[in-house]
């Protein structure tokens, strides 16, 4: 395992994290008595091989169903002076969210994390909440002063804005953001990050990072020799303002493709460069070599545009569905949008007004072609709604 200085925290983080959104028995926060024994012993073996192979930081949230409570059942056995734990807990008002993180540790079992996220700050309007008198960041400061809280970041799905909104109070040691090969967008908010000297977490770089453990043929094979997975490590990992990657293990045997990418770290500037030129080269014979350096140009974001179509996100995934055939990426998240609220916002193309929407992007170089892309991308994606796993919302 490699470790690198989680930021102003100064705690040494595995460049991997042992995310715990995957391996629990439910997504309701479900009673000990309806936890299957298979399922428990399966996390339990899934945290004890992360141990072995060097990832000791185990991030969990209290919108992850059952995840807390089945960790208070090994969490505790474990030395705790080797463990690094993150939780997440919701902006809520002061009392409510304080009430939240007592069941969140009532659940683990712990007398402290050392981790403490407010979870989803994806608006201003949340940020502003997090920092009101009273509100969550002045019961964590409570929270620190008698120990029970070591550091506190905040996690985001929000616009990049809002991103750098929130790094620039100054008040959080560490954040919990997206940003991997397939969408960089994030950049500048992880720079400003680092002007600050946070910790920075990547959120989910196997699963929203592109549905790696089942990539389609042609990514595959344009990724050789490495795996899609393992080339979204390195790319993540060349980049020194990142310090972890989530990892949301389900079972025991996840972290190997992880662990064998690390054996490719030294030679990943030669790697990571030639497969990217070859994604990129491939996209381009698809899509046309204007259209991937323009195509974000003059899309407003999803609120400025009649019927809130994420116009932005739809082309996006339309792009990496028909350049590189990751259409079942592409539907997994098309059918989120009108169902996740602030933490995936807008609305797909089913309704758009085509009138409206021309005006909308009329400062796009492509601004003719945009309605019938989007329609495209609607019968190509569209499928039945999704809602989000985590009720952290």
């Amino acid at each position: 395992m490699k470790y690198r200085r989680f930021g102003r925290t100064e705690l040494q983080m595995p460049v991997f994290s042992c995310g715990g959104m995957r391996y629990q028995q439910h997504w309701d926060d479900a009673e000990w008595d309806k936890i299957e024994q298979a399922n428990q012993e399966n996390l339990e073996k899934t945290i004890h091989r992360s141990l072995e192979v060097g990832i000791n930081h185990i991030e969990t949230a209290r919108g992850y169903g059952s995840s807390e409570r089945q960790l208070g059942r090994i969490l505790p056995t474990l030395p705790r002076e080797k463990l690094i734990v993150q939780t997440k807990v919701g902006p809520a008002e002061g009392g409510k969210f304080l009430a939240d993180f007592e069941v969140s540790m009532e659940r683990l079992q712990l007398e402290y994390v050392d981790l403490l996220s407010v979870h989803g700050i994806n608006t201003s309007e949340l940020l502003a909440l997090t920092l009101q008198k009273g509100g969550p960041l002045d019961q964590i400061r409570k929270l620190q002063a008698d120990g029970r809280v070591r550091h506190v970041g905040f996690s985001t799905h929000g616009p990049c804005e809002v991103i750098e909104e929130s790094i620039a109070t100054g008040e959080f040691d560490y954040v919990n953001l997206h940003w991997y090969w397939i969408n960089q967008s994030n950049w500048s908010a992880i720079v400003k990050a680092r002007e600050q000297d946070m910790g920075v977490f990547i959120i989910s770089p196997n699963d929203k990072g592109g549905k790696l453990y089942a990539p389609p043929p042609k990514l595959a094979a344009l990724c050789e020799p490495l795996s899609p997975m393992a080339f979204n490590d390195l790319f993540c990992l060349l980049r020194h303002e990142v310090h972890t990657l989530s990892l949301g293990a389900s079972k025991p045997s996840d972290f190997e493709e992880h662990i064998k990418a690390l054996e490719s770290l030294d030679d990943a500037p030669r790697l990571v460069g030639d497969i990217q030129a070859r994604l990129e080269k491939a996209m381009a014979e698809v899509l046309g070599s204007e259209w991937m350096e323009r195509w974000e140009e003059g899309i407003p974001e999803w609120s400025q545009i009649p019927g809130e179509v994420n116009v932005w996100e739809i082309v996006r995934l339309w792009n990496y569905a028909v350049a590189l055939d990751m259409v079942e990426f592409g539907k997994m998240r098309y059918n989120l949008l009108g169902n996740a609220s602030h933490w995936f916002p807008g609305s797909n193309a089913a309704q758009m007004d085509v009138t409206k929407i021309l005006q909308a992007v009329s400062g796009s170089p492509f601004a003719d072609r945009i309605p019938g892309i989007l329609a495209i991308a609607h019968a190509m994606l569209s499928d039945k709604p999704v809602q989000r796993l985590s009720k952290a919302d």
